[in-house]
């Protein structure tokens, strides 16, 4: 692999047809997410950030291929997902897992905790009888903290922060290389938050994992990303280190967002910046930079072409007329 590169995502896009009419006439897209393109290294985390409806989520399920893409490309360990057959999609999914956002609806409240962690062991063949299949289980939630006689219970006995870990468990059973995290502890309460990013944190470096984190929690992402990409209606704005980011945004957007995470001195004097309207419809965007009708330093080549992601310093990427 080049660069010890696991996840390379090129010009991904996901259009959903609207339709309308008495014959379902397909009369434009909702352009959810539209052209992104980043890597991420074996080891590492990307924290993927925007406004809610921005297409974090879409790009994530469009990247594990439970929405078939529109059109680009996605290599996992050098394989393009996009052009394996079935029987090769599903060998490859051992490789890439994902942690959903709602740890409520996310498991059957029909299956026991064994069944929901164990079941794709089985589906893979891995667990050669229900025996080894139950102790691989049973390693599994005592390795995100439950305990192991948790697997004869139902969903419903558990807190949010406890279904959350058995969401966890799931997700590590078949041995991934990445896991698409989607908003992991955003349901869970702040104090929740804390234990689960740690355990995240904690599995990582016991098992080399890497991580595609999607959130909107800018505070968070700060804890547990190597890089951050921000998003803006479908398409990524700015792209670098976490540390970077956070010391130096270049985007009108990024530094906006910045502006707006708590902090716990209130004796610090900050400018906050309030960004005026709301975020435009994705079936109509507007021309040129989509940021630009919520912009004050828009300029007239901002309504008219659209900017290119490009690299200004080292390994920091930003779409804005303003840093040409």
């Amino acid at each position: 692999m080049e660069n010890n590169i696991l996840l390379k995502v090129r010009d991904l896009k996901k259009y959903f047809p609207v339709r309308s009419g008495l014959f379902s006439k397909i009369i434009g897209y909702v352009k959810a997410v539209d052209g992104i393109s980043f890597d991420i290294k074996e080891g590492e985390t990307l924290g993927l950030v925007g406004e809610s409806g921005c297409g974090k989520t879409t790009a994530g399920r469009t990247i594990l291929r439970l929405l078939e893409p529109t059109s680009g490309k996605v290599e996992i360990s050098g394989k393009d997902i996009y052009r394996l057959k079935k029987e090769e999609i599903r060998r490859a999914r051992r490789e890439i897992q994902i942690i959903f956002q709602d740890p409520f609806g996310s498991l059957n409240p029909r299956m026991t905790v064994g069944d929901i962690v164990g079941e794709s062991l089985f589906i893979h063949n891995i667990a050669k009888n229900r025996k080894s299949g139950e102790e691989r289980v049973k390693k599994l939630l005592e390795t995100v903290g439950l305990n192991a006689n948790h697997m004869r219970r139902y969903p419903h006995e558990f807190s949010g922060g406890q279904r959350q870990r058995i969401g966890i468990a799931r997700a590590l059973a078949l041995n991934p290389k990445l896991i698409i995290c989607d908003e992991p502890v955003s349901a869970l309460d702040v104090s929740i938050q804390a234990q689960v990013i740690n355990l995240l944190e904690e599995l990582q470096r016991e098992f080399k994992l890497t991580y595609l984190f999607i959130a909107h929690d800018l505070s968070v992402v700060k804890h547990i990303s190597d890089k951050v990409a921000v998003m803006y209606l479908g398409k990524i704005v700015e792209l670098t280190t976490t540390e970077d980011l956070y010391s130096n945004p270049l985007h009108p957007y990024t530094k906006a967002l910045l502006s707006a995470v708590p902090i716990p001195d209130p004796t610090l004097n900050r400018h906050r910046i309030v960004l005026e309207g709301d975020v435009p419809s994705p079936f109509n965007p507007p021309k040129g930079c989509r940021f630009h009708p919520r912009c004050s330093y828009a300029k007239p080549i901002c309504k008219k072409e659209d900017p290119e992601l490009i690299e200004f310093g080292k390994g920091h990427y930003v779409a804005c007329h303003l840093e040409k």
